[in-house]
């Protein structure tokens, strides 16, 4: 059996990326997160009970903790996805970021590469550790183009260029101690589970509840959209066949301007919930009118596309959903899950952890 160390497996990609590990045979799950503001143990916690899956409330700024966790639990593979991840909160503080994204990497790396040293000879070639991170680390693109895993790294933003060191470090772990790591970078995620601070799920909590949708500048930066059953299918794959030393660019092939996505979840919204039989809206007759265009934040790329050509080609992997699927089955979603929403909206989360695993 295989046992699977992932870090931030409560949050976003991390609890879709559980799910979909727990339920392939013949592998064991052991989920490490903090559970910090933007993970709820909600998320994964019907998977309590489960004999594939250990739950481990931990830190990765804590080299101890990670030690206990490779000690006890023995695994054959890491998925490293725990990160702080939102490109505003950087500007306004960017020393939790490189604390978790660059220190909490370099923590996971040197006791993985402890704990990998004592294995046996088979153990040791068969063990794989992926660093999960973003296509920001590229920097900006013009109107033509796409990021190759060959593109140099330009981050504009202390998030991006926090991610941007933990790749540098996994490299770094492979060419200089031989560790078995590969990095994936993938482009922007949506769907089930996602904290609404980011676009997509902003836009629908905002718009049921009639408030004003905010676009920066003129909604012209564009971004790649992949839905996130398809990155974790991607992660698996490269989990199973990836090279090691190698880099894989994961990304959706579906390019959209801001307030073209805006506008498409308007429209979803309105055929779901129309705006005439939503209180909230007050008077209007749609949710397009709830668009309210910002000044633009300090460094924001104006477009980033991947060339996810490697990946498929010497993986077989493909995205499955276009974004109009993807963002019709994240609309309902939301709609279908508002104890889950208000759950995370209200805090009450944050006080269940405390008092379910305060001793853990």
């Amino acid at each position: 059996m295989k046992t699977i160390l992932v870090t931030g497996g409560a949050g976003f990609i991390g609890c879709n990326l559980v799910r979909l590990l727990v339920d392939q045979p013949s592998v064991r799950v052991v989920n490490f997160d903090l559970l910090t503001y933007a993970a709820s143990y909600r998320s994964i916690a019907d998977l309590d009970g489960r004999d594939n899956y250990c739950f481990i409330r931990g830190d990765i700024r804590d080299a101890d903790a990670l030690a206990r966790a490779f000690t006890e639990h023995r695994p054959t593979a890491v998925i490293h996805l725990a990160a702080e991840s939102h490109v505003d909160r950087s500007i306004a503080g960017p020393g939790v970021f490189v604390e978790t994204n660059v220190v909490g990497s370099y923590n996971l790396l040197e006791q993985a590469r402890c704990y990998w040293n004592e294995l046996d000879a088979g153990r040791r070639e068969a063990f794989r550790l992926i660093g999960v991170s973003t296509d920001e680390v590229y920097g900006s693109l013009g109107d033509q183009g796409a990021f190759l895993e060959s593109t140099p790294y330009d981050p504009s933003s202390p998030y991006s260029a926090s991610k941007a060191g933990a790749d540098h470090l996994v490299r770094a772990y492979h060419r200089t101690y031989g560790l078995p790591t590969i990095v994936t970078n993938c482009s922007n995620n949506y769907g089930p589970y996602q904290f609404p601070e980011k676009l997509i799920p902003l836009m629908i909590i905002r718009g049921l509840a009639g408030e004003p949708l905010p676009v920066y500048g003129k909604g012209e930066n564009v971004r790649d959209w992949l839905y996130v059953s398809d990155h974790c299918q991607a992660l698996w794959r490269v989990l199973q066949n990836g090279q090691p030393g190698r880099t894989y660019n994961i990304g959706g092939g579906q390019e959209m301007k801001n307030i073209d996505v805006v506008y498409a979840l308007c429209d979803l919204l309105e055929a779901f919930r129309p705006a005439a039989q939503n209180a909230a809206l007050r008077g209007k007759s749609s949710y397009r009118e709830l668009i309210s265009f910002v000044t633009d934040r300090p460094g924001h790329d104006f477009r980033y596309a991947i060339d996810a050509s490697r990946i498929q080609s010497e993986l077989g992997w493909q995205p499955e959903q276009s974004f109009t699927s993807g963002l019709q089955q994240t609309v309902r979603w939301y709609l279908d899950n508002d104890a889950w929403l208000q759950h995370i909206l209200s805090g009450d989360y944050r006080r269940w952890i405390e008092q379910n695993y305060a001793q853990r």
